[in-house]
């Protein structure tokens, strides 16, 4: 039976700071999303936080309602019923095919999607950006969020037979965690962990003892590169030779054309139907370039079924189509006019200003995303991630920036921007900014190039647009592009070289805040300080695409443009 009440009591138990939480989000101080997003974290399962919720915002505690079922990765099927579900058929996906070796060393999301369904993860952040177990069974921290002890799912076995240990989780986090790896997780753990800190309870426990306190360990236990792989891992993921918990095997990956999965056999998740998942036989991902236009035909065509980030020219030309499925979602991810402050004149933060002053954002994000966002603030806290503080959108301002230029003896500012010709908005972006800067006396060239050779130099250029993905936390995001490493070194994804010791000090207190109130103030700080003195602009957030055929069916749109598809299936009537 379903419980139908929730007391303080039984909030305290599961973790001593949530009937807080509830306290906030009862008198209106965090919203609903936010109340979610952090007792979930905090080890308190989906089923019984909505129910919170609920009381929090209509009931009494304690007063009955109904409850839905505790949403685990056990229940993995969305409105599909035992009835309806038909099994078979391969989907097929338009994308990019790049050389890829380690996961840990993944640095884009088409990376990980064409082996998420091999390799898999501890966590999983569904499309309503909630974080659940996944691999793991339960998470629990302590009052302190300095111990988080971590039960794995018994019974989970590799495709040699083996059973997934926490030993195997332990190499794991021995990958991540050696800066030989070169992996982005470890700018995420910096401060907080080391492999001396990850200690085996027993088979399935694992416990890790953080330096400090640290609220996303279940969101950055889902980080993209993070798949875990066991520890035969022979260095390849495409040499199709190593062992996976996942319920597909790589059966070819070739650069620049194809990827071919294949239904695996035994997956130790069963569907609705009784019978262990996927619905699917296969999944094709196949390379069809930068330009999307070949995209468009080959889904209007039926030679693919979906494709990966459609960008704003292939939603303009499919959105009225009544062949085609679109789902949109709200989400973090932007793009990123960054500078070199390593490099002059971007070592003063005048200049920078001054360019920024000049970014029309409203007539930004219409030219680049035609409206379907939300405006930026030149921080890269979003509005959509939990405890976001409200602030002024930035004004238009060419005249001040010209006047801030004189006063820093750079009247006739020239510099170029690198922009990657795969990305219409981008190039829109950068367009509008070309434009509009000139009213201060600045001239902007623009370095085009497709995007795979910008993707060469991303770190490197003295000034780019670049691509970021959503994060569900704005503390998973800021310790990858605005930090330095132990050694005072720019972490790997510091493409900026712009680290501020008062910055990384909020940063690291935000990270072990579980209070939103107090979160909220220490980003109204992190958001002002990036704002004011850092070495970005953000223009606009992004609305993101899911687009595809509608006879398969459960596809989400997901605010990281993961593919979740092990419990998607092929309805044939409606093919055809």
């Amino acid at each position: 039976m379903l419980e139908t009440t929730i007391t303080k009591k039984k909030m305290e138990k599961i973790h001593p700071r949530i009937p807080t939480l509830f306290e906030q989000l009862k008198q209106g101080r965090a919203s609903r999303r936010e109340f979610l997003r952090t007792v979930t974290l905090l080890g308190m399962s989906l089923g019984a936080a909505q129910l919170a919720a609920a009381c929090g915002t209509t009931l009494s505690v304690g007063e009955s309602t109904e409850a839905k079922p505790s949403e685990g990765a056990e229940t993995t099927t969305d409105g599909a019923t035992t009835g309806n579900i038909k099994r078979g058929g391969i989907l097929r996906v338009g994308t990019s095919v790049k050389a890829i070796d380690h996961p840990a060393r993944y640095a884009w999301g088409f990376d990980a999607n064409q082996t998420r369904h091999v390799f898999e993860y501890l966590t999983e952040t569904g499309s309503d950006n909630i974080t659940r177990p996944y691999l793991l069974e339960s998470w629990t921290p302590n009052e302190e969020l300095t111990v988080w002890t971590l039960k794995l799912r018994e019974g989970i076995t590799w495709t040699n037979g083996e059973e997934l240990i926490t030993d195997h989780i332990r190499f794991n986090f021995g990958e991540w965690l050696n800066p030989d790896t070169g992996s982005s997780i470890l700018a995420q753990w910096q401060g907080f962990l080391t492999i001396d800190g990850v200690e085996i309870v027993d088979d399935h426990t694992l416990r890790l003892n953080l330096e400090a306190p640290l609220l996303a360990v279940p969101e950055q236990l889902f980080h993209y590169p993070a798949q875990i792989l066991h520890p035969s891992f022979d260095g390849d993921v495409t040499s199709g030779q190593n062992v996976s918990t996942g319920p597909m095997l790589l059966k070819e990956y070739i650069v620049g054309e194809r990827v071919i999965l294949q239904r695996r056999d035994g997956y130790w998740q069963n569907g609705a139907d009784g019978n262990p998942l996927p619905y699917l036989d296969g999944m094709e991902f196949i390379d069809l370039g930068d330009d999307q236009t070949a995209h468009v035909a080959a889904l209007t065509s039926g030679q693919i079924d979906t494709i990966y980030d459609p960008q704003p020219d292939t939603f303009l030309a499919l959105k009225d189509n009544n062949n085609v499925a679109i789902q949109s979602v709200g989400s973090a991810a932007t793009r990123v006019l960054r500078f070199r402050v390593d490099q002059e004149p971007w070592d003063n933060q005048a200049v920078r200003m001054a360019v920024k002053m000049c970014q029309d954002r409203t007539k930004i994000l219409d030219a680049a995303y035609f409206g379907e966002g939300i405006g930026g603030y030149d921080t890269h806290i979003s509005p959509v991630h939990p405890a976001w503080a409200p602030m002024d959108l930035p004004d238009y301002d060419p005249e001040g920036a010209k006047a801030l230029l004189a006063e820093e003896g750079h009247e006739d500012l020239e510099f170029s921007i690198s922009v990657g010709t795969g990305w219409p908005d981008i190039i829109a972006y950068a367009e509008t900014l070309q434009e509009d800067a000139k009213a201060a006396g600045i001239t902007i060239t623009l370095d085009t190039m497709p995007n795979s050779a910008y993707w060469d130099l991303w770190t490197e250029t003295t000034v780019g647009i670049t691509f970021w993905g959503h994060r569900p936390l704005a503390v998973m995001l800021l310790p990858l592009a605005y930090t330095n490493d132990a050694e005072g070194n720019p972490v790997a994804w510091n493409e900026t070289r712009w680290a501020d010791d008062e910055f990384s000090e909020i940063l690291k207190q935000a990270q072990g805040t579980v209070d939103i109130e107090a979160r909220r103030a220490l980003y109204a700080e992190l958001q002002r300080i990036q704002q004011e003195r850092g070495s970005i602009g953000v223009a606009y957030f992004i609305n993101v695409w899911a687009i595809y055929n509608p006879a398969f069916q459960n596809m989400q749109a997901h605010p990281t443009n993961y593919n979740l598809w092990r419990d998607v299936w092929y309805d044939a009537d409606i093919a055809s």
